[in-house]
């Protein structure tokens, strides 16, 4: 990877995290200002860490990856919690911190002696963050959640999938990810208006809240008709078009489809896709002159389309029919987006080199700050930087870390 395609951030420079959270929600919360410079220390169980390292006990970790892609950027610090001086060591932490975050299951922080009232008494300026699956006050407020739990719940399911199939989990971790987006801007916001009133704020959001945002146009559907938002396969439920769709490209693979889609708001695309597919016959031809008469005959509009792109490689079709001016896009699994040198070439997939495990290409932050991507640092081992944290934070000597371990507090 060359490093002149990317950058180090500094915006959130000189910020101090003190980072509670585990597997994916939380941790993208946090990664996200890691990305952006600020000083993320992930405060991890001595003897496992964060289950999303998957560590095995006694056995060599084979699987790091989903690690990796949560947690760079980030600094790892081993404290036993139950530890006296283990907690004694956080609260001191927390005095210094501008920002606490947590994901643990319900009731579990304030059970450590860490909940907001306490973390307030000792940083009355802290912004004090976490991220449930379910919201205060809901009746299932006390339930555990994983991304799949809240998209259920949230609604995502209930418009993925076949009109006449069963609802489908979408594909990408969005009630994970998209939840820890909705608390980073937040915690953004809460640290900008805290440097002209230097207040603290406790911040919540919960999975299930979360997914409903991000179904604000499902809502809108509904809102149309009155009836709840459905399930369209590749159409769009609500969105009355044609041609719209997936079509079946060469060579047949599993994902050999491209994705098509004209504009009712310009009736140029559909004369504009005939001259691509060689069916210029068919322009003026009263059948399929508007986007109604083609609704009518949506079946026989699909299958012009699908004779030309089924001769057709996913990528030669996106490729025409994008530069005739129409809307495409081809299918792309992952090993196909990794093996595309323009994102790293581009920075936006970069190579993580692991001072443990082998190198790994992932995607990194894909805002383009002055021209590159932020640069992308390797996720941190276990309890790598306990001692410089402490000795960052706290002031702490050799003599003094060596101590803590002893005690096992660290």
């Amino acid at each position: 990877m060359a490093l002149d395609n990317v950058r180090p951030v500094g915006f959130l420079s000189g910020v101090k995290i003190v980072d509670f959270t585990q597997f994916e929600a939380g941790p993208s919360c946090t990664e996200a200002l890691a990305w952006l410079g600020a000083d993320v220390v992930k405060i991890e169980n001595p003897k496992m860490g964060d289950p999303g390292r998957r560590l095995r006990p006694g056995q060599p970790d084979d699987d790091p990856y989903y690690f990796h892609v949560f947690n760079a950027n980030k600094r790892s610090m081993t404290v036993n919690l139950k530890s006296p001086k283990g907690l004694a060591l956080v609260k001191d932490m927390l005095r210094q911190a501008d920002v606490c975050i947590e994901n643990f299951a319900p009731g579990a922080i304030e059970r450590l002696g860490l909940g907001y009232d306490v973390v307030r008494a000792l940083n009355p300026g802290i912004i004090y963050a976490q991220v449930k699956g379910f919201g205060e006050g809901s009746p299932f407020e006390k339930n555990l959640a994983f991304d799949m739990i809240a998209q259920a719940c949230g609604g995502t399911f209930s418009v993925t999938g076949d009109p006449d199939g069963p609802p489908t989990r979408p594909g990408i971790s969005l009630g994970d990810t998209g939840t820890g987006m909705l608390m980073a801007i937040t915690i953004l916001g809460a640290l900008y208006k805290r440097r002209e009133t230097g207040e603290g704020h406790r911040l919540q959001v919960a999975m299930q809240d979360a997914i409903m945002h991000y179904m604000r146009i499902n809502f809108a559907t509904q809102g149309r008709t009155g009836e709840a938002a459905g399930r369209g396969g590749s159409k769009v439920p609500g969105v009355r078009n044609a041609p719209m769709g997936l079509y079946p490209c060469a060579p047949g693979g599993p994902n050999d489809y491209v994705y098509i889609m004209t504009s009712r708001a310009n009736p140029d695309h559909w004369d504009r896709l005939l001259k691509v597919i060689g069916r210029e016959d068919l322009i003026g031809d009263a059948r399929y002159a508007d986007a109604f008469a083609r609704l009518e005959r949506e079946e026989e509009v699909d299958e012009i389309i699908a004779a030309w792109t089924r001769r057709h490689p996913k990528m030669d079709a996106m490729r025409a029919v994008g530069e005739a001016g129409i809307p495409a896009g081809a299918v792309l699994d992952t090993m196909e987006l990794q093996n595309d040198a323009t994102f790293e070439e581009r920075g936006i997939m970069q190579v993580m080199r692991h001072p443990v495990h082998r190198d790994f290409k992932m995607p990194g932050w894909p805002v383009r700050i002055d021209g590159k991507p932020p640069m992308l640092a390797a996720s941190p081992v276990l309890g790598e930087h306990t001692e410089a944290v402490l000795s960052e934070w706290l002031g702490l000597n050799e003599p003094a870390v060596a101590a803590l371990r002893a005690d096992g507090a660290v």
